[in-house]
């Protein structure tokens, strides 16, 4: 038998009103009652009619996402967690994978009037195109991991100058003098601010890199300039990967020319990716808060979209990464 609104009232200990404005997301509700009624609704697996609610309140009940790939553990975390957030509202997501060089707004099919309610940005390279467009086209939108580090939108960001400052403090704190830096692709923000902090960490060390080599965000790269290294018979004692691909890379290159991790070179990733805790040995890496990122840029939107208007926040949420030590990295021994 079908569960209808009148249910979900009754199981929440309210009135059909109340459950009506959540569904509808009025304001007019306290947060102590808002909680009431997603719980009963999930327990019952009650699913408000989209076209009804769609028709009612004149949206499409769809929410757009663009993102540059489906291959990367991390940004999955993020887009599963925005898709639950906005389930429990009654939205559907709509995905859409471009690759950096199609980057053009104007092109996107998710970009065009009554085809979404709102947009999510995850990554994207050139957001300032994104960012006219749709204040042009006046659709409410949030930019996840974008590459302006104080833009003007609603924005949420990982603090990474921070995660490659505790990245590169860890090796130091394990001894390590010569350590050398992968780092990602120029044009996004994340890998300059992660350089950032290394670079930081070293100079209040006292320290200069060992080197700091431009990479992609993969396998063969990692790969590619550690093999260049134990070619040129010098190797730092010590690695930070931009991110966790780069990092399995590196240790691919180390473990061919018969070097032990950590023993002979200690590596360190970022992002925590679902392969970082399957390795061989574990990798000691920097997870970022993929869940948080992913609830909280739902929240903006949907704040947006309810109150008409675009959240006024002075800056963009920053949040702070996480160091995961694992086996991947240890002491330093130094020989007589």
């Amino acid at each position: 038998m079908k569960v209808s609104i009148f249910d979900v009232a009754k199981k929440a200990g309210l009135s059909v009103v109340t459950v009506s404005r959540v569904l509808n997301h009025s304001p007019a509700v306290r947060p102590k009652n808002r909680d009431k009624v997603l719980k009963a609704m999930k327990e019952l697996n009650y699913q408000p009619s989209a076209a009804a609610r769609s028709l009612a309140l004149g949206r499409t009940g769809i929410i757009g996402l663009t993102l540059t790939t489906l291959g990367d553990s991390f940004l999955d975390l993020v887009v599963k967690e925005i898709n639950d957030r906005l389930t429990e509202q009654g939205y559907f997501l709509a995905i859409s994978v471009y690759s950096p060089e199609e980057d053009q707004a104007g092109q996107n099919p998710l970009f065009q009037e009554d085809r979404v309610d709102g947009l999510i940005l995850l990554s994207p390279v050139h957001e300032d195109s994104y960012v006219q467009e749709l204040r042009n086209k006046e659709i409410p939108f949030v930019l996840l991991d974008n590459q302006v580090r104080h833009s003007s939108a609603p924005s949420v960001l990982v603090n990474n100058r921070k995660g490659g400052y505790d990245a590169a403090r860890h090796l130091i704190d394990l001894g390590h003098t010569s350590i050398a830096h992968i780092s990602g692709p120029d044009p996004f923000l994340s890998s300059r601010e992660r350089e950032l902090g290394f670079r930081s960490a070293l100079d209040e060390a006292g320290l200069s890199p060992y080197c700091v080599e431009r990479g992609e965000f993969s396998i063969a790269s990692g790969f590619e300039i550690t093999s260049k290294w134990i070619r040129s018979g010098s190797l730092p004692s010590a690695i930070f990967a931009a991110d966790d691909h780069i990092a399995l890379g590196v240790i691919n290159a180390l473990q061919i020319a018969g070097l032990r991790v950590p023993q002979d070179v200690s590596v360190v990733g970022y992002d925590d990716q679902m392969v970082a805790s399957e390795l061989q040995p574990r990798l000691t890496t920097i997870r970022q808060p993929a869940e948080l990122i992913g609830r909280q840029g739902a929240m903006l939107l949907l704040e947006w979209i309810n109150g008409s208007r675009m959240p006024q926040l002075e800056s963009p949420l920053l949040f702070d990464p996480e160091l995961i030590v694992r086996e991947s990295t240890a002491r330093l021994i130094r020989t007589q």
